[in-house]
């Protein structure tokens, strides 16, 4: 798409996101940037300022937090996620550092991943009012159909975050998250460029993004015609069970001669890295690891080369998707969004590659 050639929508987030990143914006700088007409530029700010999202100034736009007296309404945004360690505070950050310029209030409550505890949530949340919520619900202990079935009932639009969801009717909502399946392979290409043949995988299965971390590591293993390589399943709590299952990975990679392995999360291979260091696996010189998951991959004994899901920018796009649909006429309600970032690699010690 040429720069003329840019739709509004386009337009307004370059708009957003360079006052997100300046605080402010001067018309002819953005019109020259995007090769469009300054009056372009001013029906464009003229817009956003209706919806309260950035504050005209002359000559330009500022973000409507350094307004000297914003008159916009504030939006207040529901976020119920599983948990408030780990994979999502990321992506809640990225949130919050979009709301600004936004003019958003975001409430955050999480669920445990209990079905009962984040139906509560939602309740409380649409009972004090806000105007949208993000959910990352659970799916653990219900049904695709019993979601819908919930979901249908919420009285205001939701998005759902960090969720592949199969069913016609709730591909219906808008929806964001990572392509955890792309990033397996790309952790698994990456190993077989270094020169193995063989990569070990070891899931944590209690996480909704198990299934795909395996899709994705079997279409890779299948498409680089790699041998056949040890799996196995991680437990969920008792820290004995962990231990064997990842004693008897290691014993198995041994005697296949297996020399890498994709572990799934973080957490999980850097206790890996440990115990194979306990028995004299070198890592990465007789063992290259690579994490699925960075939250905490750099602190890891031997740092973790680790697949980094775009947590931040996911964040902030999942919440501009859901003010696009709030500020949207029901008559003229556009079709769903359906937003999939893919992940990168950061490559550190574990793999033996060079950094």
């Amino acid at each position: 798409m040429t720069a003329q050639s840019l739709l509004p929508r386009a337009r307004h987030e370059h708009l957003l996101r360079q006052l997100e990143l300046h605080g402010s914006v001067s018309a002819a700088q953005v019109a020259d940037e995007l090769g469009v007409a300054q009056v372009t530029i001013r029906r464009d700010i003229l817009e956003l300022e209706k919806s309260g999202l950035l504050a005209r100034v002359h000559g330009g736009a500022i973000g409507v937090s350094a307004a000297p007296t914003p008159q916009s309404a504030r939006t207040d945004i529901g976020v119920v996620v599983p948990s408030s360690v780990g994979h999502f505070p990321v992506i809640v950050k990225g949130m919050d550092a979009a709301s600004h310029a936004l003019r958003v209030r975001l409430i955050l409550a999480t669920s445990q991943y209990r079905p009962d505890l984040e139906r509560r949530q939602v309740e409380r949340l649409v009972d004090i009012g806000v105007d949208g919520i993000i959910l990352a619900p659970t799916l653990r202990g219900r049904t695709e159909a019993e979601l819908l079935e919930w979901v249908g009932t919420i009285p205001v639009p939701v998005v759902f975050l960090e969720r592949r969801l199969r069913s016609t009717g709730l591909a219906a909502f808008d929806s964001a998250r990572t392509d955890h399946a792309g990033g397996a392979v790309l952790a698994v290409e990456h190993l077989a460029a270094l020169g193995h043949a063989r990569v070990a995988l070891a899931l944590f299965e209690r996480t909704p993004t198990a299934p795909l971390v395996r899709e994705g590591y079997a279409s890779a293993v299948a498409d680089l015609g790699l041998e056949p390589a040890p799996q196995v399943s991680l437990p969920k709590d008792d820290e004995d069970d962990l231990d064997d299952a990842l004693t008897d990975l290691l014993d198995r990679c041994v005697s296949t001669g297996t020399r890498a392995a994709l572990v799934h999360t973080d957490v999980h291979a850097a206790r890996l890295v440990e115990m194979a260091m306990d028995l004299g696996i070198r890592v990465p010189e007789n063992l290259a690891v690579i994490a699925y998951d960075d939250d905490s991959a750099a602190l890891a004994l031997v740092p973790l080369t680790a697949v980094t899901a775009p947590g931040r920018d996911l964040g902030q796009q999942a919440l501009r998707t859901l003010m696009d649909r709030i500020a949207e006429d029901d008559a003229e309600r556009s079709a769903p969004r359906h937003l999939m970032m893919g992940p990168g690699l950061t490559v550190r010690s574990s793999c033996g590659a060079a950094r």
